[in-house]
């Protein structure tokens, strides 16, 4: 395929990466939806790459390599379209997957080596096998979750805590269980608090929760010290689910926030939460 007939193409992008994630047919040929998820694409990158900047250039600077972890990652598309555009390009640095789902780990693993991409590595676990794999790399400078559903991001929130991940890039989907907690202790919530109007209503539940359940998420990452930026990642495929977090290491931990998380906690009667939004 001449890519000069598709200028929206990068030159350096691999042709056979972008026909797996059914971006071109496998004629090589591109319509017009072929080129939205073409942008979206690059839409999502251009978030990500000042960040991998910094880090490749911090990572010259000491003379020793870096990792980005993708938990949750899928069919880890992320993490393939990261490497054909940045680390490839570099030749250094890395990417692990991590994924509970033996079957996306195969083929992930099946299309690295097909593509010839060697610094990618796929490692089929459970969330707290990944919390002290002895695989995985002791220092980890970006943890990406790529709409990892429901209670996903929040693992990969507590691996990057605990791993003390320099980065975190997060776009939530699919969140339910604080609405499914809040559903449940909706009646008592009535009878105290004004506020549960916020939530009375089945559809006002599901949103307030998803929306609550980010809150608590920067709350948490901000009280383990990260400097937490909320921004709209506009322009994904399908999905109403477009909220983007980034999260850098950069403050000592938070008092004030973690105290503020354990109070909506409590005044919302989502304490039994507590271990999932866990503080310092």
């Amino acid at each position: 395929m001449d890519k000069q007939l598709f200028p929206e193409i990068h030159p350096e992008q691999s042709v056979e990466l972008l026909k797996e994630l059914h971006i071109l047919t496998r004629d090589g040929k591109m319509n017009q939806d072929s080129r939205r998820k073409l942008k979206q694409v690059y839409h999502l990158f251009n978030f990500i790459k000042p960040i991998l900047e910094e880090v490749y250039q911090e990572a010259l600077k000491g003379k020793k390599d870096f990792s980005l972890v993708d938990h949750g990652a899928g069919k880890s598309y992320l993490g393939f379209i990261l490497y054909d555009l940045f680390i490839k390009q570099k030749d250094f640095g890395h990417v692990v997957g991590i994924e509970t789902r033996k079957e996306l780990v195969m083929k992930s693993m099946t299309l690295a080596q097909k593509l010839n991409f060697t610094r990618m590595k796929f490692y089929h676990l459970t969330v707290e096998e990944s919390m002290t794999s002895p695989n995985l790399p002791a220092e980890v400078e970006i943890v990406t979750a790529l709409h990892a559903c429901d209670t996903a991001t929040d693992d990969a929130i507590k691996f990057g805590i605990l791993r003390k991940a320099k980065n975190l890039v997060l776009i939530p989907c699919c969140q339910a269980e604080v609405a499914s907690v809040l559903k449940q202790n909706k009646e008592k919530s009535l009878a105290t608090l004004p506020l549960t109007e916020l939530w009375r209503h089945p559809l006002h539940t599901r949103e307030f929760g998803s929306h609550l359940t980010n809150v608590l998420r920067c709350l948490q990452l901000e009280a383990f010290g990260y400097q937490v930026t909320v921004t709209e990642l506009t322009g994904l495929e399908h999905s109403m689910k477009n909220e983007l977090i980034l999260a850098r290491l950069k403050n000592g931990p938070s008092k004030k926030s973690g105290e503020k998380l354990k109070r909506i906690l409590s005044d919302l009667n989502l304490t039994d939460l507590s271990d999932r939004f866990f503080v310092p």
